[in-house]
């Protein structure tokens, strides 16, 4: 492993540990509260102290437990956004904590680190569900060359690919990733480009071609004239791209985080109104005032939505995990969110509407003409069909070949059929096929360029597709077409999305037109784009999103190229089995069995979610606002409160169970 790769694995598992350890401190937090507040507690019932001393024996679990929240409470007054849900616990504890000091009302100091409490272990379960965090995009540098071989005065020098000088001569051998891009100077070769455009038809390089990095050379030696520094190459563009689209989202906020936005500034206002309107009608303010701000800071501590606090964050819990039951990751509670809003699916072709494996779809042997070629025939009739010579001859030829074409036509004719044919001769002709000897006949099997340069009429087809055309002692043969095949699912998986209310389904792909309009009006797809490069693809995302101003916008992928769309779009959601590191990190839902048809499920599931927290806060706000009368009039106490809350959270947290299911 190269050092460059070593340092990003550290700090891939750095932020790993990172993460459990704020969980683990949370915890020790939370404990050491409670044996602190139990024993402040046995303190107040022991010692006769003065209300000031206690509340100093209470200070300190409060503090111990409370510091972060209002550590973010006093943040956000000072960036000017005071009413987070922060800021909501911080003047209802303190609040609380007060109380004790005015004439004739009892302390609340208990319930100060009561509330705080909930807080905190409703934050840790948010916490443990947000999980792993999706910042490290350590593993997109697979895609990063780390080393090149550079040829200078007659020698080849390793060196990292941020020297290499444009106009230099780079050797790539068989099995490496090109680290620059440049101009094919010597040799010929087939390039995975998978990685990079997510198209599944390898591309073939020879003299004078432009390759691009990030590709991996398949099978001969090349040598590159760089034509662009390190910085400005492909592969350091696409992680630019992935690691910028990471900020332009906007992350949405978590439900409790908006819903704390509108509650706050209301129950703030009210207590202070609550605290300086009635003493002021009554006309008699001096001695009235005091039994009104009790009831206000009353009514502060009770309006704490601890019920919320902890009910809401555990039903996404519940959600995010009954979701992993099925096989589908989701990052986190927001996910949740953004997916229930779900509008626009947009998908990427190969690998997720396609399986990104090729097979022989036709085949269509030319009809005979001549007399010689009648009885070639009939001759092949005898034992076999027309076709099936066909396809076994041109399996032969393509025997020993490395490419996904000659794997397709290999797989359609099983190679235990070798009938005891000879093949000899075998010769690859980079960037146009194959021709060998297979028995008597000298077999060409390639594409239209072959046909060409052997003089041999070929006519194209009708199929959309790779079109093989085969040649049999230079007469046309006929051709073999190719192509990446659905997946099973992915019609049921666009019918279901259409029957949830998910208004348009949309294809991105760097395939050809006619091969993405077939696959369109197969599936039925609302819209596609075609022929686009990665980059293109971020943009299409940008355009579509802009358009689609109603709901949210999902993306779907599996390639490295993908991770800057996915990271783009409101949420990503990445094959998972299938998929790149790349697109599994960058994205926000990840699905483990690469079938598309779970899209659905998780909307469905994101819903549900959705619908038992809305429940949750309505059930929770109505006993909140009965007891904030009961408080304003006085008739209720500090700890009918408490339990109030303590009982809308247990049947809220009940609620959320079922989220689970």
């Amino acid at each position: 492993m190269s050092h460059h790769h070593h340092d990003n694995e550290c700090c891939h598992e750095h932020h790993h540990e990172h993460h459990h350890e704020e969980l683990g401190n949370k915890i020790i937090i939370i404990i050491a509260t409670v044996i602190l507040l139990v024993a402040a507690v046995i303190v107040e019932k022991k010692f006769n102290l003065k209300t000031w001393q206690l509340l100093l024996v209470y200070l300190v679990p409060y503090l111990l437990v409370g510091w972060e929240t209002l550590k973010e409470a006093s943040e956000g007054l000072l960036k000017g956004e005071p009413f987070n849900e922060h800021f909501l616990m911080a003047v209802a504890t303190i609040g609380a904590l007060c109380i004790g000091f005015l004439p004739g009302a009892e302390a609340q100091f208990p319930e100060a680190v009561v509330v705080m409490l909930f807080f905190q272990i409703g934050e840790l379960f948010e916490g443990y569900a947000e999980g792993q965090s999706r910042k490290s995009i350590a593993h997109l540098m697979d895609i990063r060359p780390d080393r090149a071989l550079v040829e200078r005065d007659g020698v080849l020098v390793e060196t990292s690919p941020e020297s290499i000088a444009i106009g230099e001569t780079i050797v790539v051998k068989a099995g490496e990733k090109i680290p620059l891009d440049g101009i094919v100077s010597e040799g010929s070769s087939s390039l995975d480009t998978k990685a990079l455009t997510g198209e599944s038809v390898p591309g073939e390089a020879t003299v004078g071609d432009q390759v691009i990095s990030g590709c991996i050379n398949l099978s001969g030696v090349l040598k590159i004239r760089t034509t662009k520094s390190f910085k400005e190459s492909t592969v350091s563009k696409i992680l630019d791209l992935v690691e910028n689209a990471q900020d332009k989202k906007s992350r949405s906020e978590a439900f409790i985080t908006r819903f704390a936005k509108v509650y706050t500034p209301i129950v703030v206002f009210a207590a202070i109104i609550l605290a300086f309107l009635p003493p002021l009608v009554s006309g008699n303010f001096s001695q009235s005032f005091p039994t009104w701000l009790y009831r206000a800071l009353m009514f502060l501590v009770v309006s704490c939505p601890c019920a919320l606090v902890i009910s809401v964050p555990l039903t996404f819990f519940g959600g995010i995990g009954g979701a992993s039951r099925k096989g589908i990751l989701i990052k986190g509670a927001n996910c949740l969110d953004i997916l229930s809003d779900v509008k626009t699916v947009v998908f990427d072709k190969t690998g997720t509407l396609t399986q990104g494996k090729f097979a022989v779809e036709a085949i269509h042997p030319d009809t005979c003409e001549d007399e010689h070629h009648t009885r070639e025939c009939q001759q092949s009739q005898l034992g076999d069909s027309v076709s099936d010579r066909l396809i076994h001859l041109a399996s032969h030829v393509e025997h020993f070949s490395t490419h996904p074409i000659a794997g397709a036509l290999r797989d359609a004719f099983p190679a235990e059929a070798t009938d005891g044919c000879q093949v000899t001769d075998i010769e690859e002709i980079a960037g146009q096929g194959a021709k060998a000897k297979v028995g008597d006949d000298i077999v060409y099997v390639g594409n239209s360029k072959l046909m060409e340069s052997i003089g041999v009429k070929w006519h194209p087809c009708h199929c959309t597709g790779t079109i093989i055309h085969i040649a049999i002692n230079g007469e046309y043969a006929g051709h073999i077409v190719i192509n990446d095949q659905i997946k099973e699912d992915s019609i049921s998986a666009i019918s279901n999305l259409k029957a949830m209310g998910v208004s348009q389904c949309v294809m991105l792909t760097g395939d050809h037109m006619d091969v993405a309009k077939q696959i369109a009006e197969k599936l039925s797809l609302t819209k596609y784009y075609a022929e686009l490069l990665p980059s293109d693809k971020v943009e299409k995302m940008e355009s579509i999103i802009a358009e689609n101003k109603d709901g949210k916008t999902a993306f779907v992928g599996d390639g490295i190229n993908d991770a800057p769309v996915l990271a783009r779009a409101d949420i990503g959601i990445a094959m998972g089995a299938l998929g790149s590191d790349a697109a599994i990190e960058a994205a926000d839902v990840v699905l483990m069995d690469d079938k598309p048809s779970r899209i659905a499920t998780a909307i469905r599931i994101a819903r549900r979610t959705l619908s038992i927290a809305k429940q949750n806060i309505w059930f929770a706000i109505a006993i909140k606002v009965a007891v904030l009368i009961l408080a304003a009039l006085g008739i209720a106490t500090m700890w009918m409160a408490v339990f109030a809350d303590v009982g809308v959270t247990v049947l809220a947290v009940l609620n959320a169970m079922r989220a689970l299911r």
